[in-house]
């Protein structure tokens, strides 16, 4: 599934931190009966790429998966190799950007200033991630999107919630990535179950709008 059908059918990214590999299929799939249609598993979790061959293998085609926390480019090829197909940062390297254009890859490198947010553009990335966003705030977001391309997608991450997400699409943003909100190591995934239909009910009064 590609990223922009996916965020059109629930405009969250599951960042599953911490993941292990014996349990990522029975978290995803409570996140997929939930609704969430991305997921992300940072590279900094236990046995990362493992895990993305398992949720590969078990919902390509279904949900956009991919990597997050991928700091240099040769994590972008190993990303790929296990069958990843999304390359999130927390950070603009140029590099990262144009080695997942290259691969055909999607993209979303973290921003903060209008100069970053530029680059990574510039770099070929069309799905931008305010980092941390609660640092900024939606009146930041506000002003960047009045100068941003119309074609960037900008995604809140980074202290976001359900009390916050109204504020934060008010303020142009179109993504959410999430994750102590939905998961955190060591619950059981009927706790992610819980979560992600909390998170997918509260997104439903200002997406109706």
């Amino acid at each position: 599934m590609k990223l922009a059908e996916a965020l059109a059918e629930c405009p969250v990214v599951a960042i599953l931190r911490g993941v292990r590999p014996d349990e990522v299929v029975e978290h995803v799939q409570a996140l997929y009966e939930a609704g969430l249609r991305a997921v992300e598993v940072p590279l900094n979790s236990p046995e990362p790429l493992n895990s993305l061959r398992r949720i590969v293998a078990a919902f390509e085609g279904r949900m956009t998966i991919g990597a997050g926390t991928v700091l240099a480019a040769d994590r972008v090829d190993a990303v790929a190799e296990a069958g990843g197909r999304l390359i999130v940062s927390p950070n603009t390297d140029a590099a990262v950007i144009r080695r997942a254009v290259e691969l055909g890859l999607e993209c979303a490198p973290g921003f903060a200033t209008a100069s970053e947010a530029f680059a990574a553009y510039g770099a070929g990335a069309r799905h931008l991630k305010l980092f941390p966003a609660t640092t900024y705030g939606p009146n930041h977001l506000r002003q960047l999107r009045a100068v941003l391309p119309a074609d960037a997608v900008v995604w809140a991450v980074g202290g976001v919630g359900p009390d916050s997400m109204a504020d934060w699409w008010a303020a142009g943003a179109r993504a959410f990535g999430l994750g102590g909100e939905l998961f955190r190591p060591g619950q059981a995934a009927r706790e992610t179950a819980e979560n992600a239909i909390r998170i997918r009910a509260s997104l439903e009064p200002f997406r109706s709008e």
